[in-house]
């Protein structure tokens, strides 16, 4: 079998400043040593060596919790776990991915309508990115992909596995058959209509972005269509914090309904001002007709539209506190985003739940264990899950040993900022 060019330049250290950027010198050794197993994985797979390697990070929700669907604020940021793929591109007009741990998928390139069958897997993200690529005017005519994927963001942590699949089929598409024409915010709107319209979840755009950004960014998704983007430097270590995330062992791939009655309760409240989205509300003609909105759409819809309006404003002041390098600042509104999550926005416990309560047991827990110290909060989506943490630095590994004593080994993730988004390394 016909050796990789890619292996050489891999062993030769080539590549080490890509990776460096990517996960830190910490991890080179591990970094690479995963790169040649992948390029190997390929090579046995497709029978032919791979021509390049694209990874997109999983990302974390600093700030924003469930705005970004109402055309609000969020601030974000991508992690240094990723989805990695070896690649080639070949002329069989289908795109054949075959990711560790899953079955093979296909998607022919000649067939890119929705299929129904395919709603809520990989295979509709695949075909509607491809889709997409393809309404904007990129020719797909003759092309085809092969890619053997592996990743280190888990399913169901909160950290975005979906939109970081979404953005590493973008990248590549882009990369092999668009020359690049699609800039970050581009890819990520490719990446969110694939998961409305053919995966079927009717998310917001803060996932994609994070991912296909990279490093801090405050969004204002005020115009969807041009989203303003702001990266910000943040330096956890230099705070003396680092940055965990707590697995809470509930998952949360069956409340797809739990996250739609938030987004369809908010457009009961909107809806009675003649608007789609909150952001389009002045929160004064809110807050004047609660009594008329309790009756129409009911209390929990008024206390999670009054989340919104407060975690808008916190989102833009946390970002703000970061720029100032005021991280005390940022801590303190971390804390107030976790209390109106769970309090207002009630994403915490599902509907009904009184027994298994595991994310308002982690939250709880870790808010124990830091005694006042960092934050806690709910992250990302919410009901099960993960929670988010900042712990200081001197308590770190006591803090991480008492979460997993009661979770299980595993269960709180140390991750860090990675500055780089969505990438080809070739």
């Amino acid at each position: 079998m016909e050796k990789s060019p890619l292996s050489a330049r891999l062993a030769d250290g080539e590549l080490d400043g890509q990776l460096t950027a990517l996960y830190g010198h910490d991890r080179l050794g591990a970094a690479r040593d995963r790169y040649a197993r992948t390029l190997e994985r390929f090579a046995q797979t497709f029978g032919r060596p791979a021509e390049a390697f694209f990874s997109a990070p999983g990302r974390t929700e600093l700030g924003g919790n469930h705005t970004d669907h109402q055309h609000g604020r969020v601030l974000a940021a991508s992690v240094d776990m990723d989805q990695l793929a070896a690649a080639a591109p070949n002329e069989s007009g289908i795109i054949r991915i075959v990711s560790e741990g899953y079955p093979p998928l296909e998607v022919s390139l000649d067939a890119l309508e929705p299929v129904e069958a395919e709603r809520n897997t990989s295979a509709a993200l695949v075909r509607g990115v491809a889709a997409r690529f393809a309404a904007l005017g990129v020719s797909l005519k003759g092309a085809g992909l092969d890619a053997y994927v592996v990743s280190d963001v888990p399913g169901g942590s909160g950290l975005s596995s979906s939109a970081a699949y979404e953005i590493l089929i973008g990248v590549m598409l882009n990369c092999l058959f668009a020359h690049g024409r699609f800039d970050a915010v581009e890819l990520a709107q490719i990446g969110q209509w694939s998961e409305n319209d053919y995966f079927g979840k009717p998310c917001g755009l803060m996932d994609q972005t994070a991912c296909s950004v990279g490093g801090v960014v405050a969004i204002d998704f005020a115009d969807p269509a041009a989203p303003v983007v702001e990266r910000i430097e943040l330096d956890l270590h230099r705070h003396g914090y680092a940055l965990c995330i707590l697995d809470s062992r509930a998952g949360h791939a069956d409340l797809t309904g739990e996250y739609a009655s938030i987004t369809d309760e908010l457009h009961l409240v909107s809806a009675h001002f003649g608007k789609t989205v909150l952001r389009d509300v002045p929160e004064a003609d809110f807050m004047a007709a609660i009594p008329a909105l309790r009756q129409e759409a009911g209390d929990r819809a008024v206390l999670r539209a009054m989340h919104f309006y407060a975690e808008n404003q916190r989102a833009a002041a946390q970002a703000q506190a970061l720029r100032a390098g005021d991280f005390e600042q940022f801590l303190q509104l971390a804390r107030q985003s976790g209390d109106s999550s769970a309090l207002c926005l009630q994403n915490v416990v599902p509907t009904g739940q009184t027994k298994d309560q595991a994310l308002q047991l982690t939250i709880s827990l870790a808010a124990a264990i830091l005694d006042g110290r960092g934050a806690v909060r709910v992250h990302g989506g919410g009901f099960g899950g993960t929670a988010q943490a900042f712990v200081p630095l001197d308590m770190l590994e006591d803090f991480k040993a008492r979460v997993e004593a009661v979770l299980g080994p595993g269960a709180c993730h140390i991750l860090s900022v990675r500055p780089v988004g969505g990438a080809m390394i070739a």
